[in-house]
């Protein structure tokens, strides 16, 4: 029996108003078999980067062959171009804004087409929620087995943004900066082990993590290991390394929030500090 087509959703759209749900009654009206997974509605509004970074976090934990749908567009009903983009395994709709730049950066092959076929839209076409009149129903017909060279010609000036990096300033100094902060205040940074080695060998060195100028020193394994408002970093999931508390919100109590100046510290207390 043939598995039925997975689809899944990344919107600002959050959970109380009906958007969602009439992106979901497209999609099942063309094909009622398609299987709708919500990863996230609750992106910062009008955040293309927080949605790049939801949907490079979450992708590659589909089976092959999941269609990926992303709207966080704050361009709506301008001349930005509906995409559908192909790797080997997965396949993305998502407007034409950089929505999609991690997932162009992680993959080797990727195919990026313009969405012209008119034909596969709803009409008439709203200017204000093209999540439901063009990119839901292409996901709906493409979930339905219409192939991905029916949508559109492939392009290759399609927009992408590079994401911030971390930067080694010399042996003991690296700069990095909050990405974003989660949920239970869990500061997000773009430094991962790779770029601080030292902090996880056999014997670690001394460190300090400076971030709206108070400090870091702990680094724990699981959450639980810190003690209540007690702040220190960890190797999240995501495979950065993240500031936290245990049952609190490090962002609260550093007052720290997202795209401030993060700094590591490798050496003793007299170290150069950032």
């Amino acid at each position: 029996m043939p598995r039925k087509q997975l689809v899944t959703l990344i919107t600002d759209f959050g959970s109380n108003d009906y958007y969602v749900g009439v992106m979901k009654g497209v999609i099942l009206g063309i094909n009622p078999e398609a299987v709708i997974v919500d990863v996230c509605h609750h992106v910062t509004s009008y955040d293309v980067f927080d949605a790049a970074f939801t949907l490079v976090q979450s992708y590659r934990y589909f089976p092959s062959d999941t269609i990926h749908l992303v709207i966080v567009d704050p361009g709506v009903g301008t001349a930005r171009r509906p995409l559908l983009a192909r790797t080997i395994d997965q396949k993305f709709i998502a407007p034409d804004n950089g929505v999609l730049s991690l997932v162009y950066e992680r993959e080797e092959n990727i195919e990026v087409r313009h969405i012209t076929s008119e034909h596969y839209f709803l009409s008439p076409i709203s200017q204000t929620f093209q999540g439901r009149d063009i990119f839901a129903p292409c996901a709906g017909w493409l979930s339905k087995g219409v192939e991905v060279d029916k949508f559109g010609e492939p392009i290759t000036d399609y927009a992408k943004f590079t994401p911030p990096k971390a930067k080694r300033v010399d042996e003991q100094l690296v700069k990095g900066v909050a990405l974003r902060v989660d949920k239970f205040g869990n500061i997000v940074t773009n430094i991962s082990p790779e770029d601080v080695p030292q902090l996880f060998t056999e014997n670690p060195l001394p460190f300090r993590i400076l971030i709206n100028q108070q400090e870091v020193t702990k680094l724990s394994s699981t959450f639980a290991a810190g003690k209540p408002s007690e702040v220190f970093a960890i190797v999240g999931s995501s495979g950065y390394i993240e500031l936290c508390t245990n049952r609190g919100s490090a962002a609260k109590t550093l007052n720290a929030t997202r795209g401030m100046e993060v700094g590591v510290v490798i050496g003793p207390a007299g170290a150069p500090s950032a």
